[in-house]
């Protein structure tokens, strides 16, 4: 739905035949200087390559010239692989990284989910979306 939805802001990547990652994301109307992460998944055996990183890259780097100078995301507080990825992401272009509570656990049913933090990075400048990784992927 998403790629269908919001291809301009979704990649897929494939290794050969076999599906390597994803990541799902859009520009929230009321916000469209924000890049908004929605789902980043990379499966178990490309772990550990960049592949997360480089996928972001390009799709900010296909941003550039539409106004878009923060990248979001919401995460939850024991995902450290999604905590890690934009900690990198905000170093690596040296810009600063905010995170504040955005859904609290009262907002999902049962109890069976934890709260969700709203991660925000920039403001982002024309380096951070040139496309440039040293990704080892």
């Amino acid at each position: 739905m998403f790629c269908k939805l919001f291809s301009d802001t979704c990649r897929v990547a494939w290794c050969g035949d076999d599906l390597a990652g994803f990541v799902t994301s859009f520009i929230p109307p009321q916000h469209p200087e924000s890049l908004f992460i929605w789902q980043v998944g990379v499966r178990q055996r490309y772990r550990g390559r960049g592949l997360g990183k480089l996928l972001i890259q390009d799709l900010l780097a296909a941003q550039t010239g539409k106004g878009v100078r923060f990248l979001e995301a919401t995460v939850t507080p024991s995902n450290e692989r999604s905590r890690q990825l934009f900690q990198s992401l905000a170093k690596k272009w040296d810009v600063p990284i905010r995170e504040k509570p955005c859904f609290p656990e009262e907002l999902f049913p049962d109890g069976a989910h934890e709260a969700e933090h709203l991660f925000r990075i920039g403001p982002l400048s024309a380096n951070s979306r040139k496309g440039k990784n040293d990704a080892d992927f």
